[in-house]
């Protein structure tokens, strides 16, 4: 990478490998069916980066990835996809991330997210942004940031806090509703948007919504400066201060689940970044989703 043309976009979080089991048939715990099972580049700041690659954008990963095999075989894959991966925290002796799900035709059945070097690796992988070629206290990092919840609760109240992401356009998700609260330091922060669902932003504000619209309410009312709500195949919400608008993701036949809101992020934050007014930017987001989840390549 040319130090000249610095990233602007930096995708925080967990990369690491899916293992994802998918079956056609309904399932329910103890079902053993037959089915499909496949290994692909994974994590919610890996899916954002690779759709972000796929609508033209180059954004670069701060995470952590072991220098065992695995990570070796995963840097080389983000590399093809044209990923930046000069940031990149190598470890020798953690090894690298894995995630594990199956899928039904219910939808996800169950998972098990094991991001535990990225944790370990605490704000080592923040290193560039904090002393070194991506910003500092003194001159912050000032592009966009898509931030995610695996990071530890103490690492993303030092993020929320740091003078070197001041200057940042700061995008955040929880990676998932057991992680939702990790973001409250977030919940008040004057230059975060928050991605959540239903489920994540109840968590949030400890009480349980019934439509988007209620949510994003329910957020903006706990300090939130910019939330976008979704609620599966049902209405989605993006709201602020001055306006909520709300849009129906297009109907499709679902055949998978795992990585569907990261994609739906990343399109939204391609949108803006393209100069798409908010209701555009919402409704290319969902469109997006709607075709990562029917089985499609969104574009």
């Amino acid at each position: 990478m040319n130090p000249e043309t610095p990233p602007q976009i930096l995708c925080i979080g967990s990369v690491l490998w899916d293992v994802i089991g998918r079956s056609a048939s309904h399932m329910r715990q103890g079902s053993d069916v037959p089915g499909r099972i496949t290994r692909l580049p994974g994590g919610v700041a890996m899916n954002i980066a690779m759709t972000l690659a796929r609508f033209g954008l180059a954004p670069a990963l701060l995470t952590a990835i072991g220098r065992d095999a695995e990570g070796d075989e995963l840097a080389a894959t983000c590399a093809q996809m044209g990923l930046n991966t000069d940031f990149v925290y190598r470890s020798d002796d953690l090894p690298t991330d894995r995630y594990m799900a199956v899928e039904g035709a219910n939808g996800l059945i169950a998972a098990i997210a094991d991001a535990h070097s990225l944790e370990a690796a605490g704000d080592k992988i923040l290193h560039p942004v904090f002393h070194g070629s991506l910003g500092n206290s003194e001159t912050p990092f000032a592009g966009i940031v898509a931030l995610d919840g695996n990071l530890t609760r103490s690492l993303l109240e030092q993020i929320a806090q740091s003078p070197a992401f001041a200057a940042a356009d700061l995008r955040v998700a929880p990676a998932s509703p057991g992680k939702a609260e990790r973001l409250l330091p977030f919940l008040a922060h004057k230059r975060a948007t928050l991605y959540v669902n239903l489920e994540e932003a109840g968590l949030l504000c400890q009480t349980e919504f019934t439509s988007s619209e209620a949510a994003a309410t329910g957020l903006l009312k706990r300090g939130a400066l910019r939330v976008l709500i979704t609620d599966g195949a049902r209405s989605a919400t993006e709201a602020d201060a001055t306006a909520m608008i709300t849009r129906t993701p297009p109907p499709v036949l679902a055949t998978r689940v795992t990585g569907a809101g990261d994609t739906f992020m990343a399109a939204h934050i391609a949108a803006e970044a393209e100069g798409a007014d908010r209701d555009t930017a919402l409704t290319r987001a969902l469109r997006a989703a709607a075709t990562y989840v029917s089985g499609e390549t969104p574009l």
